[in-house]
């Protein structure tokens, strides 16, 4: 039995470690600097928080992403009252610049459902890990009822114009929004 919980906690350790060097990857390759990326997820969090205290907000229908300030909130609702807290919610955190949203009303699509938008992400992950000329791990990758946004930082236009093209050739996309901004 020991050898047992040895083996657990092994596992468990090693997991957190390749967790935390994903992060410090990640963190490397952004062109924000450390003290901007630790304030974007401090607004992140900070609103997360809001979120989870909020009786209209459905907490896992909507994903929140910050980058230099700015922040996008990307989901689905059940009414437009839940929509419109959500935004105000986020524009009421401190250093907060813009608030920008993608939202599509809930429905049952049996066409689409969680696998389905999995798997687009997926693809969609792998075309742009594909493509050495674009930095993808900058690159966030939501899937909302089959279409695709995209959002984080990219070095060039051309970056983001790869991007989309990579989400758009990938089938069973329905439409594909980008937010990828240009880190100057």
């Amino acid at each position: 039995m020991p050898r047992y919980y040895c083996c657990v906690c092994i596992i468990l350790t090693l997991g957190f470690l390749m967790a935390g060097c994903t992060t410090i990857y990640k963190s490397a390759v952004d062109e924000r600097s450390v003290a901007g990326q630790y304030d974007d997820e401090k607004i992140t969090i900070a609103i997360r928080e809001k979120f989870s205290q909020d009786e209209k907000i459905k907490y896992f229908d909507i994903s929140t992403y910050c980058y230099n300030g700015h922040v996008y909130l990307v989901g689905e609702y059940d009414s437009a009252e839940q929509k419109n807290q959500a935004v105000k919610l986020a524009r009421e955190v401190k250093s907060v610049k813009s608030v920008t949203d993608y939202f599509l009303p809930k429905k049952e699509d049996i066409t689409c459902g969680t696998a389905a938008n999995l798997e687009l992400v997926a693809k969609v992950k792998t075309q742009l890990i594909g493509d050495i000329h674009i930095a993808s791990t900058r690159i966030e990758v939501k899937a909302v009822q089959c279409n695709i946004v995209l959002l984080g930082l990219v070095g060039s236009g051309d970056d983001r114009e790869k991007a989309v093209s990579h989400a758009q050739s990938v089938q069973g996309v329905r439409s594909v929004t980008s937010f990828l901004r240009v880190q100057k």
